[in-house]
């Protein structure tokens, strides 16, 4: 059974950025994903925010990260991790494809889309329901769609659609957006409309979506709206269950608890990213990789 220093569970920003730092330390570390590099990242279609690219789009970066962070570390892309076991002073890794020994761990497991929980939702997933401007947009030009949601990543991929072409409305349960003010401007420059105080009953339609049906938060009154989709964004669900198996302490929302150090209760484990509590924002995660794999540096090696 081979055997790491630190073993990254996640391939995202942080994980990514956690496996340069950690190799350029001189450890040994391996980076396991049960899919490809970037996660839910790889769906971003474009951001402005992030320093030193005026604009790039998630998977662009995801690409130049994984690129540089496997000059410093291993990565094994589609492996997932079953369990995470403490043996004495050294963890166990077992994968769907191997078993791996490490003297650290750090946590990067990420988030999944939430969903709405509307009536028809599961029903017409991938018929109309999605969760992906980047993966689904293109087939919707020249339709009309709703994007629901009222954060960063629901007004970007309402831009995006619109820039494809699609006739977008966004529908939001509150009266106002939580999003970023020059996202809230570029959706009032582009006349992109807006529904406020409304959330969505259920998704109707035969083979495919081809309505919704909103409910006015203030007055209860339903209305029925025609559309072809149906394009969600409304937070994430932070991935825990390795963390639990370890007996990692959690906050009230689920996220995992972490010190300054990216440290969480169990010694030698640690964690970054939106399995975190915390801001959800890439360079956020890129920054507490950072940290987390010096943490690990200094707690093998003894420094203070």
């Amino acid at each position: 059974m081979e055997k790491y220093d630190i073993i990254l569970v996640g391939a995202g920003p942080g994980g990514l950025t956690a496996g340069i730092y950690a190799g350029r330390q001189g450890t040994k570390n391996l980076i396991l994903d049960k899919g490809l590099a970037g996660g839910i990242g790889r769906e971003v279609p474009e951001m402005e925010n992030y320093p030193g690219f005026d604009n790039i789009s998630g998977l662009e970066l995801i690409e130049k990260m994984k690129a540089q962070a496997i000059k410093n570390c291993e990565l094994h892309e589609n492996e997932n991790v079953l369990e995470i076991t403490k043996n004495g002073d050294d963890f166990t890794v077992k994968t769907d494809n191997d078993s791996y020994l490490s003297k650290s761990i750090i946590l990067a497991t990420g988030s999944s889309h939430k969903q709405l929980n509307a009536k028809g939702e599961d029903e017409f997933k991938g018929k109309g329901v999605s969760y992906c401007a980047t993966c689904d947009g293109f087939f919707f030009q020249g339709r009309d769609i709703i994007m629901v949601g009222g954060g960063n990543s629901a007004l970007q991929e309402a831009l995006y659609l619109d820039n494809l072409g699609a006739n977008v409305t966004l529908v939001h349960r509150r009266d106002e957006f939580r999003a970023q003010k020059h996202l809230q401007n570029q959706i009032e420059e582009k006349g992109i409309n807006v529904i406020y105080n409304a959330v969505v009953e259920e998704i109707k339609g035969d083979m495919l979506v081809d309505s919704v049906v909103l409910k006015d938060t203030k007055t209860g009154e339903l209305t029925d709206l025609p559309i072809s989709g149906i394009f969600i964004s409304v937070g994430y669900i932070p991935h825990t269950e390795l963390a639990e198996q370890l007996g990692v302490n959690l906050d009230e929302s689920g996220h995992i608890i972490i010190d300054t150090e990216q440290k969480t209760n169990i010694e030698h484990v640690y964690a970054i990213g939106d399995v975190c509590v915390g801001l959800k924002q890439w360079v956020v995660a890129c920054g507490e990789g950072a940290v987390a794999a010096t943490s690990a540096y200094h707690d093998l090696n003894g420094v203070d």
